[in-house]
């Protein structure tokens, strides 16, 4: 079992990984447009941008989730996964380029930030 899949083993419902991740792009304002925008705003939007084109994914770090995201939201992630914190920007450096590359196969972000299929995709990941 990959990493991914223990994250993401244990499909919906409350405290799920699925529902942390949700949770955690619907926080953002402008959902994935809105989470693009903060890595650009970080100075790794060359990062961001490499997750959501068709070419492979550029590696982030997780003190670099650290700087972008707020430490509210990657708490809250690791209180819904039972996780300390560094262990969850960990986590989500793993995983978020993974989810934002399948919320956007075409290379463009979908017309309303790209959550509505975000389960279905995520399930997808998890094989």
């Amino acid at each position: 079992m990959g990493l991914l899949d223990s994250i993401l083993g244990g499909a919906g419902g409350d405290g799920s990984p699925i529902g942390a991740i949700t949770d955690l792009l619907g926080q953002q304002p402008g959902g994935l447009g809105g989470l693009l925008g903060a890595f650009e705003q970080g100075g790794l939007g060359e990062i961001a941008k490499s997750w959501v084109s068709t070419g492979g994914n550029m590696p982030v770090s997780a003190e670099q989730i650290q700087a972008v995201l707020s430490s509210g939201m990657v708490a809250e992630f690791a209180a819904k996964l039972g996780i300390d914190p560094q262990a969850a920007a960990g986590t989500l450096a793993q995983v978020l380029p993974q989810v934002i590359d399948q919320l956007t196969p075409n290379g463009q972000v979908p017309a309303g930030g790209g959550l509505g299929g975000i389960a279905d995709i995520l399930g997808k990941l998890r094989g």
